[in-house]
């Protein structure tokens, strides 16, 4: 017999091909491996759905809507109440003055308009009195002046008068249209050579009051050292001697028994009303 026809290369190809197979595979997967961990693999950059743009935008919305809760929520911190408040007047003094012209007159009324003189109200800071004897009386005036020295009121009565009918307004919420009568302050400081060139000028009173104005309101041609009211002299309650009477100013400005006047370019005290957080500008 013949022996079988064997192939040995065949059986032995039939044999060997898984283990190959196997082999490779493994090698390939080896290597993919050393691939991928030999580099650095960078998130992909995904668009953000409408979801998110949508509520990116609400967001945003959103936090406009609650800034004004939060900044008011800032007036409760007692830290950050004061310096608010203070940076927030000082702007508004900032922007008033420069908006201030001195050449504009406020508005003048006719005599039927004026409110009658015993229904003009009488606002005091301490006492409605303080006691001023009217012929010990005088005005000291000082600082950045060339005639410096204590002024009587028939000095200051020689000085051309001014009668106007003018709106007093009070910052409590009231006001009244009186008629008032005095010498203008700006003839006052020429006639005591001060220097208008000083940022303010302040008064002091016979009631401890004082208060301050900035030099262009003292230039005012409405800004007088009132010494009458309704044609008649100024009466004790509403400031004898002598007062300020400032159109463009509201009431508090408006100080009353003066008894001392400086002009300068530094405040130590702007005036009662301001140095508590008041307004130091304060214009109509």
């Amino acid at each position: 017999m013949e022996p079988e026809n064997i192939r040995p290369d065949a059986d032995e190809s039939k044999a060997v091909e898984p283990k190959a197979a196997e082999s490779e595979m493994a090698e390939a997967k080896s290597i993919e491996a050393k691939s991928v961990d030999s580099k650095i693999v960078q998130p992909a950059l995904v668009p953000p759905t409408m979801n998110e743009r949508r509520f990116a935008q609400v967001s945003r919305r959103e936090l406009l809507k609650v800034a004004p809760v939060l900044a008011l929520g800032a007036f409760a911190i007692p830290s950050f109440q004061d310096a608010l408040l203070k940076k927030g007047l000082g702007f508004s003094d900032w922007a008033s003055a420069r908006l201030f012209r001195r050449g504009h007159l406020a508005p003048t009324f006719e005599d039927a308009e004026v409110t009658p003189f015993e229904k003009f109200p009488i606002n005091g800071y301490d006492v409605e009195d303080p006691g001023v004897i009217f012929e010990n009386w005088t005005l000291t005036v000082s600082g950045a002046v060339q005639k410096p020295g204590d002024y009587r009121l028939a000095q200051i009565q020689a000085l051309p008068r001014m009668r106007q009918n003018t709106r007093h307004v009070c910052v409590e919420g009231w006001d009244v249209i009186g008629r008032f009568g005095g010498a203008r302050l700006s003839d006052f400081l020429s006639m005591i050579g001060a220097d208008t060139s000083a940022r303010f000028l302040t008064v002091g009173c016979a009631d401890d009051y004082y208060e301050s104005l900035d030099m262009a309101t003292a230039l005012h041609p409405q800004t007088l050292l009132c010494y009458e009211m309704y044609d008649q002299p100024l009466t004790r309650k509403h400031g004898a001697p002598l007062r300020l009477n400032v159109t463009t100013k509201v009431g508090y400005k408006q100080a009353k028994y003066l008894t001392d006047l400086k002009v300068t370019n530094v405040l130590e005290k702007a005036g009662y009303w301001e140095d508590q957080g008041y307004s130091e500008f304060y214009g109509l």
